[in-house]
């Protein structure tokens, strides 16, 4: 992807109620939202001494080398994945064009429980993610036109 996701703080706080409502009555142990470029967009639920910042890289370039992996079986792309482990599992699922949804697991929850109420939040997410891409592009240039290059070395502290 070539554009940078840019979150207003009503945006932020959607993706974040969202992924809460699933992870709590999912019972996972955490969801996590990104774009296909990496960059975490939202997450709750249990992530002390989680490397989220990893978690996401690797997730986006997991999805996109099994991108690769679908284009040469003929498919366009592998919508849902899971890894399950002896601990902790693992689902992925693309939403929509741009977004990766991330929900870890263990005993307290199944898979067929995070599929059925993954099937209620994803059209929630899907919606909330169509409001923020479909943000006029005049609307995403004023965040930026209100910077200044004074802000910036104020910022960094150069004179």
């Amino acid at each position: 992807m070539n554009t940078q996701t840019v979150l207003f703080e009503e945006d932020s706080k959607r993706l974040s109620q969202a992924c809460l409502n699933l992870q709590q009555e999912a019972y996972a142990r955490a969801v996590f939202l990104l774009d296909k470029d990496g960059q975490l967009l939202a997450n709750e639920g249990e992530i002390d001494g989680l490397d989220t910042t990893s978690l996401a890289s690797l997730t986006a370039g997991n999805i996109a080398a099994t991108g690769g992996l679908a284009k040469l079986l003929g498919e366009k792309e592998f919508p849902v994945q899971v890894h399950e482990g002896d601990k902790e599992s693992i689902h992925i699922s693309l939403i929509g064009e741009r977004l990766i949804l991330v929900i870890l697991f263990d005993q307290r929850s199944s898979l067929g429980l995070i599929r059925l109420k993954l099937k209620h939040a994803y059209q929630d997410i899907l919606e909330i993610s169509q409001d923020i891409f479909d943000k006029p592009k005049e609307e995403m240039k004023s965040v930026f036109s209100e910077i200044t290059d004074d802000d910036i070395d104020d910022f960094f502290g150069l004179d």
